[in-house]
Formats: structure tokens, sequence, C-alpha cells
């Protein structure tokens, strides 16, 4: 099996909209995903339900989530430049 956790940050006229993702994957196959436009976990498929709703219970972790959109994101815009 393979587990994978994948972060993107997207940027939307340079740094005044950002958007930041994170993907759970199992075996090739997205199964739940924090999207910072959303503000909480979401189920892709009913695998990632369980997890989505324990980790969206988990209020102190959910805000140091969203709150990537500054301390990665926006932190780390034009790094590779």
């Amino acid at each position: 099996f393979l587990q994978q956790q994948k972060a993107e940050c997207r940027f939307f006229n340079g740094t005044e909209r950002v958007r930041f993702l994170e993907r759970y994957i199992y075996n090739q196959e997205e199964y739940v995903r924090f999207d910072s436009d959303v503000g909480e976990y979401r189920a892709v498929t009913e695998v990632g339900r369980r997890s989505a709703e324990y980790w969206n219970s988990q209020k102190d972790a959910l805000e140091e989530k969203w709150a990537r959109v500054d301390t990665y994101c926006r932190h780390n815009y034009r790094v590779g430049e």
C-alpha cells in the first residue's frame, strides 16, 4: 500500500487571494482533503468520512490548518524564483 499526503498552494493575482489544499491519498485514491476555501476537511470517498468528521472536531488543529494560507503559502511565495 502507499499512503500519501500532498499540500499545494494556489495563488490568484499575486498573494491577493490564496488557497491552501491538503490531500490525503491511499493507493492512488484521494479519500479526504482540507480546502482553506471551505474551511474544513471534506471526505472525497466514503473511506474518508470518519477521518473528516474526527479532524473537523479538533478545532485547534483545524484553525492551524486554515492558518497555513499565511504561514505556509504566503510565507513561501516566490521562494523558487
